[in-house]
């Protein structure tokens, strides 16, 4: 009977043991980060089906100013507000351009802030900009229609020989029925603002903030505007060297600041788990250590969960690299996130911890992405920030006073 007794042991204990060794495998396998240091942001939010990540991230930065600023202060600043004005400021672009640029949805950090110094912004709860729901209970933003809509009208008045000086109105009463109209004034915590008065109050200068890059199709030490759809305002970015960018990111989070940070998230690295690296592709099955024949016959999606799994050895990024993915349109300018701390993998390597505005539920870290160094030098368009957060020498050597 003991004996019977022991092997029903065996029986149970036996399979736990490997199921407690299969996760310490997995567990060992993936990614396992350590924060170095961060800096305070706002909670992550969801920009659902809108291609409005410009004014997540970017507002998302200027609520970690206000906090920085103002004692630990929070605020919720109003996304379609920036919206509402933004496609409003682009239509006009296009028209006057004879339709010759493109009208679309996306933007960039500094549309966002174009509007804190020539509208003001809003909180939230001034404008929610959610006026409609496709399905009970949808509270979150839905703009398949809205640009479909928006976008219709202004090809339409392309196609006219001549158009009428109230174009504007009609456009203005499409954003406004979606998204609701921008309010001249509002009440915050018992006072009454104008959009103007608010930001001023919250110590927001919106001169206070520039714009950076590096590419070497224009001179260093100079600014630019950068070619990409997107930047239609012509934003004149300051173009330094890939190494400087990358003190300015280190320095700012050092001196507690974060930065709005617009890239490539097209990589085959970057994932939809909170991952983005720059595994070496073309040698997938000597990284991974799988057979030939098995790594040609997974399909792409198969490769990328293999190479972004655990980590791996990178490719080493240089300059040079940077340049000839721009030329080729490898880059794009696809996404805008927040920049707020550091962290480092099991193995000591260094990672940069992103905000995202997909929301919390299906991201591994609840919203929070971690970009490997060298993502981040190989796949940056360009970064915002507080001119105070850049050392002393590149300020002087940038002419920022």
């Amino acid at each position: 009977m003991k004996k019977l007794i022991v092997l029903a042991l065996c029986a149970v204990t036996l399979p736990m043991m490997a199921q407690e060794e299969a996760k310490k495998d997995s567990v060992e396998e993936g990614f396992q980060f350590t924060t170095v240091d961060s800096v305070a942001i706002t909670p992550v939010k969801n920009q659902h089906r809108s291609s409005t990540c410009w004014a997540f991230s970017a507002l998302g930065f200027l609520e970690s100013e206000v906090m920085r600023m103002n004692k630990g202060k929070e605020v919720d600043f109003s996304e379609m507000y920036v919206v509402n004005k933004t496609m409003m400021d682009r239509a006009e672009y296009c028209l006057r351009m004879y339709g010759d640029v493109a009208f679309a949805p996306g933007g960039s950090a500094y549309d966002v802030i174009y509007c804190l110094k020539n509208y003001g912004l809003v909180p939230q709860e001034a404008m929610p900009g959610i006026r409609y729901g496709l399905w009970p209970n949808d509270t979150l933003p839905v703009h398949s229609e809205l640009d479909a809509v928006a976008g219709g009208y202004i090809k339409a008045l392309k196609n006219m020989k001549r158009i009428s000086p109230v174009w504007k109105e009609g456009l203005q009463a499409v954003y406004n029925t979606y998204l609701g109209e921008c309010p001249t004034q509002f009440q915050y915590e018992g006072k009454q603002y104008t959009p103007q008065e608010w930001v001023k109050a919250l110590k927001l200068n919106p001169d206070d903030y520039v714009s950076i890059t590096s590419y070497t199709h224009h001179p260093f030490w100079t600014t630019f505007a950068l070619e990409v759809p997107d930047n239609w305002r012509m934003d004149q970015m300051y173009n330094i060297p890939m190494e400087d960018m990358m003190r300015i990111i280190d320095n700012a989070i050092e001196k507690g600041y974060t930065l709005a940070w617009g890239a490539d998230v097209s990589e085959i690295g970057f994932t939809r788990k909170g991952i983005g690296v720059v595994p070496d592709a073309d040698n997938g099955a000597d990284l991974t250590g799988s057979d030939m024949a098995h790594w040609v016959g997974l399909s792409e999606s198969g490769k990328k969960e293999e190479l972004t799994k655990r980590p791996l050895p990178e490719m080493e990024i240089t300059q040079e690299m940077r340049q000839k993915a721009f030329d080729s349109w490898e880059t794009s300018d696809d996404h805008g996130m927040q920049i707020f701390g550091r962290a480092v993998d099991q193995n000591g390597k260094a990672y940069y911890m992103i905000k995202n505005s997909w929301g919390t539920q299906k991201s591994t870290y609840k919203g929070i992405w971690y970009i490997s160094r060298a993502f981040m030098m190989y796949k940056t368009n360009d970064i915002l920030v507080h001119k105070d957060a850049i050392p002393s020498d590149l300020k002087k050597k940038m002419g920022i006073k």
